[in-house]
């Protein structure tokens, strides 16, 4: 433990205790095993005060309450028995308890993040004020990380703010703003951020005078009030939800379910019990470990300038041009102004760009509350975009991001002409998904200052942005597209420049082996729902559609010119395409979109195309189609790695689950593949070596099968094979 405490206490007025938690060197408040002892410690020395009235617990962290457990001690302790995980509940259970059992009224004063074992804390404390500021939320996230709240929270939660709330709280893992917890009566009530510690002292007085909390106390040790009827119909329509949103693939938010309808019959104490057996059967699981690994890929995300050695310090970007108001144009635009940042657009269509412009005001005017672009909001966007047809204006902005047609010819000549009018240490980057970096950087003054810097669509749901690195692109251009990204709320990961770059590359593998599939005889159907019971959000027939099977047919032949004795050379789709059918985009594809709602749809004229290139069909079952979709994707994966195209096997988990769908759950393709084992990985390959090279293992995935090695085993180490 630190030397520095993480908790003073301070006397307010004579007779009210302030404990303030300010955790020493460290940006967050987290409650780690030596933190919760210093607690315990405090909590006994303030309970030996004589004649307290109230206490007041805050953070001395501007902007950040408590933001939950130390989650790297949790996956530190996974592989505890179920009655050492019982036993840690019970300790948190126990310390917290105290706050609603000491001699006076507690009050927690929070201001800006509180949540995960920070809110169970708070809902611990017999009142909460909540401050005014946009950073302050208050919620129970634990759900995402395969678990409930299990230090009293499915417990304490229902009998301050009623069943019904605490259950979408609590299985929905989202939180709330201080409104609204105020009127769901989360919070006691809601003050200004320098006038928090003052309402938290006059909250103390009136319930010094009212002896509500006592009367709270006594209430909330009890059951839940709530008829067997009102329980049995919550308990159907939570539990439809609960199965809609995870499609039975996350067991925490159904597990929080019956924990807190089993609970809410009971008293508190047995209601803590029951939490505690309940979090048993879920901590250390596999999703548990799976989800916490995702949770650090993000983490890592955040800290991870693009770069090795010694850190650069990225050029400031105040500027955005964007080239092309289509789809991804107009989605980059939309994505830099939300973020305060300046857009010059252009389009060499006049028309486009006027319709690309008024697409985009309406995207970022758009009012989540009232479900529509909002007046002022259109105005405030509107005078920091810059439509223009004249390259100077283009040229004067700090980053210039191309998103034109794929034709390499066609960029390098609008390179060519507009890199002499830009500012010497502006930056140029393409948002080409498919061309080479280095490819287009030749001929250009500064190839160093060149860089692809590729969005996925669409660009306002899509976090993930690939920055790849041309051969001469330089380290402080790679570091400031990191920056540049992170600044506009995306998740940027670095790759090398090579044929798809990384996400794209490894995702033709399972999109080219279902069209074989569906030669070898599998239906539409099952590879589908093959895909979608392993987790992915749809399955790859319908992501051809998606996706247009024009624009995949073009990527399919960069990826066979690139790689052809891995590719799949399956005439369906050139004769798919040469019908006219292009996916959603014209309403028939795979799949016929021309219902009401523009859902698919079965097409009897594609089962008969399929007919036709169907040379021996069989019978496949779901086990060989889903080794085929994604053992080809882990196999394109180990090549990635052995030709360094990436510096971090956490980049293609990151990469794979926030750019493809690719289920969290599983915790990302490599650290499922770390489940299996290489060996065991190696046996399922067999049956399907007889397809050739591409479903045979690599060397590196022989190699790891013979040295029993883990791709997480040293994360860092594949970039220098």
């Amino acid at each position: 433990m630190s030397a520095q405490p993480s908790f003073t206490i301070s006397m307010r007025e004579s007779d009210i205790a302030v404990l303030t938690f300010d955790l020493p060197d460290k940006n967050a408040n987290i409650l780690s095993v030596p933190v919760l002892a210093e607690l315990e410690q405090r909590l006994d020395e303030i309970a030996a005060l004589p004649n307290l009235a109230g206490l007041i617990i805050i953070s001395g962290k501007p902007g950040m309450f408590i933001a939950g457990a130390d989650i790297r001690e949790f996956a530190a302790s996974m592989d505890i028995t179920p009655e050492k995980t019982v036993e840690m509940c019970r300790r948190g259970q126990s310390l917290f308890g105290r706050l609603s059992s000491l001699p006076c009224v507690t009050v927690a004063a929070i201001d800006g993040i509180c949540v995960g074992g920070g809110a169970e804390l708070a809902v611990w404390c017999d009142r909460r004020i909540m401050s005014h500021s946009s950073k302050t939320q208050i919620g129970f996230p634990e759900v995402k990380l395969g678990l409930f709240p299990g230090w009293g929270g499915t417990a304490r939660l229902p009998r301050i703010v009623g069943l019904a709330n605490a259950v979408e709280l609590i299985t929905t893992g989202n939180s709330l703003d201080a409104s609204a917890a105020y009127h769901m009566g989360l919070a006691s009530t809601v003050a200004r951020t320098d006038k928090l510690l003052d309402e938290a002292v006059r909250l103390v007085r009136d319930e010094q005078n009212t002896k509500q909390y006592v009367r709270d106390r006594e209430r909330w040790s009890g059951p839940v009030e709530y008829s067997p009827t009102e329980l049995a119909f919550l308990g159907a329509t939570a539990s439809a939800m609960i199965q809609r949103e995870t499609k039975g693939h996350y067991p925490a938010p159904m597990a929080a379910l019956e924990v807190m309808g089993e609970a809410a019959m009971v008293d508190l104490e047995t209601a803590l019990q029951m939490e505690a057996k309940g979090m048993a059967n879920l901590f250390g699981s596999p999703i548990n470990a799976a989800l916490i690994n995702v949770l650090f890929l993000t983490d890592r995300n955040k800290k991870d300038s693009g770069i090795e050695g010694e850190p650069i310090q990225p050029r400031s970007i105040a500027s955005v041009g964007v080239i092309g108001s289509g789809i991804m144009g107009g989605g980059i635009a939309a994505a830099n102004l939300k973020r305060g940042l300046p857009v010059v657009i252009t389009d060499a269509n006049a028309d486009a760009l006027g319709a690309g412009v008024q697409k985009i005001i309406e995207e970022v005017a758009y009012n989540r509350h009232t479900k529509k672009p909002d007046a002022e909001r259109a105005i405030e966007f509107s005078s920091k975009l810059n439509p223009t047809h004249v390259d100077s204006e283009i040229a004067a902005c700090d980053l210039v991001i191309e998103a034109i047609i794929e034709k390499p010819d066609v960029k390098r000549d609008l390179y060519s002409r507009l890199e002499p009018q830009m500012k010497p240490d502006a930056i140029l980057a393409s948002n080409t998904s498919t061309i080479p970096i280095t490819k287009l950087a030749e001929g250009r003054q500064r190839p160093e200052q060149f860089v692809g810097i590729h969005f996925f669509n669409p660009v306002r749901r899509m976090q993930l942005v690939e920055v790849i690195r041309g051969e001469r692109t330089s380290d402080a251009t790679v570091a400031t597209a990191v920056a540049y990204a992170k600044q506009i709320g995306k998740m940027p990961i670095v790759v090398n420049d090579g044929p798809g770059f990384l996400v794209n590359r490894l995702l033709f593998p399972y999109m080219n082996e279902s069209l074989a599939l569906l030669c070898d005889g599998a239906s539409i159907k099952q590879v589908d729902r093959a895909a979608k019971a392993f987790g992915m959000p749809m399955g790859p027939i319908e992501l051809y559609d998606m996706v247009g099977l024009d624009t995949a047919m073009m990527a399919g032949r960069t990826m066979w010119e690139a790689f052809p004795e891995l590719i799949y050379s399956s005439p369906l789709l050139p004769a798919i395409v040469k019908t006219g059918r292009l996916g959603q985009k014209n309403g028939r594809g795979f799949f016929s979109y021309q219902n009401k709602k523009g859902r698919p749809e079965a097409d009897p004229e594609i089962e008969q195309m399929i007919g036709v290139y169907q040379k021996q069909p069989r019978k496949i079952d779901e086990q060989e189609i889903t080794h085929r979709l994604f053992l080809s994707m882990l196999l394109e994966a180990t090549r990635v790695l052995s030709a360094g195209i990436v510096r971090d096997v956490r980049d293609i988990d990151l990469g794979l689950i926030f750019g493809l769908g690719f289920p969290p759950f599983r915790g990302g393709l490599l650290w499922w593949a770390d489940t299996l084992g290489a060996a065991k990985i190696v046996e399922l390959l067999k049956p399907l070596e007889s397809l050739g090279p591409r479903m045979q293992p690599t060397p590196l995935l022989l190699k790891m099968a013979e040295e029993g090695r883990k791709f997480y085993d040293d994360p860092h180490s594949f970039a220098t094979n």
